[in-house]
């Protein structure tokens, strides 16, 4: 466990992401109320730093106690240093879920108790398709496979639906998938 800590926090300051909002979420947080939102695994609180302005009041979850550091003071923002695959979320908590880069599948079931009703999920991350020899490759436990968050969340009123090829914050290529849904 302190071994992922110390990868994670090495990674974040030697491969740091541009400080730039996820594009998703610029897009469509116009389909969420202002409330309580939950940024997972959020690093250096690119996206967090965002929804606070727009007055959010966010949960900022971690396990590089690094990246967190980055993060603002602020009373609108409860940084949490955890080990998300140990950590349960608060049911029925937040009007937006926001999940960009990472991919724990135990807490995929666990964000649909964790949103309120009519609240919005903006959910991307990385698809096995991701994978490219040359580039080494990533573990297939922490990608999707294709259609997979369609059909985990399946039961949510689907806004906005795409697997597509791109660069990431770090200049990497890859292949994403991304969904922006509503617990109905």
């Amino acid at each position: 466990m302190i071994e992922d800590k110390q990868r994670w926090n090495i990674r974040h300051v030697e491969k740091p992401m541009r400080g730039e909002v996820s594009d998703i979420l610029k897009r469509y947080i116009k389909h969420s109320k202002v409330g309580n939102a939950l940024d997972l695994a959020c690093g250096t609180g690119r996206n967090t730093h965002f929804l606070d302005e727009l007055g959010f009041k966010v949960d900022a979850i971690d396990f590089s106690d690094y990246a967190l550091s980055q993060i603002k003071d602020n009373s609108n923002i409860n940084k949490i240093e955890v080990d998300l695959d140990f950590y349960d979320l608060k049911k029925d908590a937040y009007d937006l879920i926001l999940n960009v880069n990472y991919l724990n599948r135990r807490l995929m079931m666990q964000m649909k108790d964790a949103l309120k009703k009519d609240s919005l999920l903006i959910f991307e991350t990385f698809i096995q398709a991701h994978s490219k020899p040359e580039q080494g490759s990533m573990n297939p436990n922490y990608l999707l496979k294709t259609n997979e968050l369609l059909d985990v969340f399946r039961d949510f009123e689907i806004i906005y639906y795409e697997e597509k090829e791109g660069i990431n914050l770090r200049g990497e290529e890859n292949k994403t998938a991304s969904l922006v849904a509503i617990k109905r």
